[in-house]
This record gives structure tokens, sequence and C-alpha cells, in this order.
């Protein structure tokens, strides 16, 4: 299943490739990008935008800042995943903090997720 794409979004996704958090640049230029299937920064998905995605897996990893603590943000995400495994993909958290304290079992985690859904 092919999920459409809010072309709209395509100026922001961009916007928010060149301005990467510390934490999703760590995660990209350390793992990511070299990783045997192919993932995707900032891709849109129907109406959101993920931070990284892995068409191949049906896989979206999201990072998550402070602003996600929030009741509001909560909520939100709430929501977007709701959506988002309506269309048949699994959704990985991680927190800014196991970015910067756990990052080979953050890897680790991406791994097995990425091959147990090819």
């Amino acid at each position: 299943m092919r999920i459409l794409r809010n072309h709209n979004l395509l100026p922001r996704a961009k916007e928010l490739r060149k301005n990467m958090t510390p934490q999703e640049r760590k995660l990209w230029y350390l793992f990511l990008r070299t990783y045997p299937v192919r993932i995707y920064r900032q891709r849109i998905l129907g109406s959101f935008i993920a931070d990284f995605y892995c068409a191949a897996a049906r896989l979206v990893i999201e990072i998550d800042g402070s602003q996600h603590a929030t009741p509001s943000g909560a909520a939100h995400d709430a929501d977007r995943a709701r959506i988002l495994r309506n269309n048949d993909l699994a959704i990985l958290r991680f927190t800014n903090y196991e970015i910067d304290r756990h990052f080979q079992a953050v890897c680790q985690t991406i791994d097995r997720a990425v091959r147990s859904r090819l």
C-alpha cells in the first residue's frame, strides 16, 4: 500500500533536512546514512513529516525532543501514530536522551526492527 504525500509540505521537509537537530544529525551521519537498506530523512507521509522512514520495512523512526512530553505534543503524537499504523507502518520512537546516552542500543533496536519487517 502506498501512502499519498501532501506535496505542500515539501518546502518544510527540505527545511527540516537542512536544519536537523543534533540528535537527528548524529543518528543520520553515524548510522542511518550508510545503513544497507535505504532510509529517508524528513519524509512526507500523508500529511506528516517523519524524521526518518524506511520504505522497504514500512518503518517510521521518530526522535522526540521535549515538545513531545507536553500534553498537546503527546496528543498530537497519538493521533499521528494511529493514522500511520492504520497505513500498516510501524513506529519507533526515541528520545533525545536515548540518542545521546544509549546510541548503540538505539542503533541495534532500529536494525532489529528493519530486519524483522523485511
